[in-house]
């Protein structure tokens, strides 16, 4: 795959629109599932995608890291997945007389876990810790991780077979987490009429590479955020723990099992930053705090991006925009 570059004279959001659109060419009819998770990634966050099999989860994976140039993995996750299998193991060189580290997939900039939720919880606790401390601890010595570092982990419907369902405390550690559900009419149609779209993966152009998406990352964390949308941060986070001051006739105490935490809002804004970039606004409007609340805020208020959904919604419309 070679790598076109992008001129440093086009805007930010211009380029990151060519990113979207080489990823459109594989995954059909999925441009908010697209650009939200494009939006994670420059947030410095992990992405959670839970849906049934199929719906082109690990082909949005691909195409992502293909369209930005950047080394990818997957790991498919199993009963029988051991933790060594996806940090690495050391073994022993009889030529220097010395153990030798062989990293494990974890070392590459996008992660794939496929299915995370059917490892066994170790093996899972592996992982996200590596998610957050964006560093590998193995035989008593650090090893960092690339930077960027993105990992797209994919969970099965918790109702399905041979699930362990991620505890409140790790699905925490993912930014986002979406669905991408069923194509619409008109997408199904071309894709069934086009076959499996997997190998056009192969004739992506890549739009950037690692220290350009490290830029756009510095860029989007400076994006600037108007006191009055922290109030409304605020309001929605206080919704959610069941004592929003002024809320609408809509009632929201004991919808949720939690409220958002601080650390919730955090991600919450730069998710918000994040979109904004991608829109090309030098500042944070409403409407990028709306598109990425869902998103945010559905996982940690159900446990899950599907039940979730319709809690963040009611939030939504409980709380007055500033």
């Amino acid at each position: 795959m070679t790598v076109r570059p992008a001129s440093q004279t086009l805007p930010t959001s211009r380029r990151l629109t060519a990113v979207l659109q080489q990823i459109a060419q594989v995954v059909v009819g999925k441009n908010e599932p697209i650009r939200l998770a494009l939006t994670c990634l420059i947030a410095r966050g992990h992405l959670l995608i839970e849906d049934i099999p199929g719906v082109g989860k690990s082909t949005l994976a691909q195409a992502l890291a293909a369209a930005l140039g950047l080394q990818y993995a997957r790991v498919q996750f199993t009963s029988d997945l051991l933790p060594a299998d996806l940090l690495g193991v050391s073994i022993f060189d009889s030529r220097s007389n010395a153990f030798r580290f062989h990293p494990g997939p974890v070392f590459r900039s996008v992660v794939l876990a496929d299915e995370i939720n059917r490892a066994p919880p170790k093996t899972q606790s592996a992982l996200l810790e590596a998610m957050e401390e964006r560093q590998v601890s193995q035989d008593g010595e650090t090893r960092l991780l690339p930077d960027p570092f993105f990992v797209i982990a994919t969970q099965n419907p918790v109702e399905q077979i041979g699930a362990y369902p991620l505890p409140e405390s790790q699905l925490d550690r993912f930014m986002l987490a979406i669905e991408l559900g069923y194509p619409d009419a008109s997408a199904e149609r071309d894709l069934l009429a086009g076959g499996d779209r997997r190998p056009r993966l192969e004739s992506i152009a890549a739009q950037a590479d690692a220290p350009t998406l490290r830029e756009w990352q510095r860029e989007a964390a400076s994006i600037h955020v108007a006191p009055a949308l922290l109030d409304y941060v605020q309001a929605l986070l206080a919704a959610s723990r069941g004592h929003a001051a002024g809320a609408r006739s809509e009632r929201l105490e004991g919808m949720a099992r939690r409220g958002l935490s601080p650390r919730a809002g955090l991600m919450l804004l730069a998710a918000a930053r994040a979109y904004a970039l991608i829109e090309g606004r030098a500042m944070v409007v409403p409407e990028d705090l709306q598109a990425v609340f869902a998103a945010v805020a559905g996982h940690r208020l159900a446990g899950g991006a599907r039940a979730g959904a319709a809690l963040a919604q009611a939030l939504l419309r409980a709380v007055p925009l500033p």
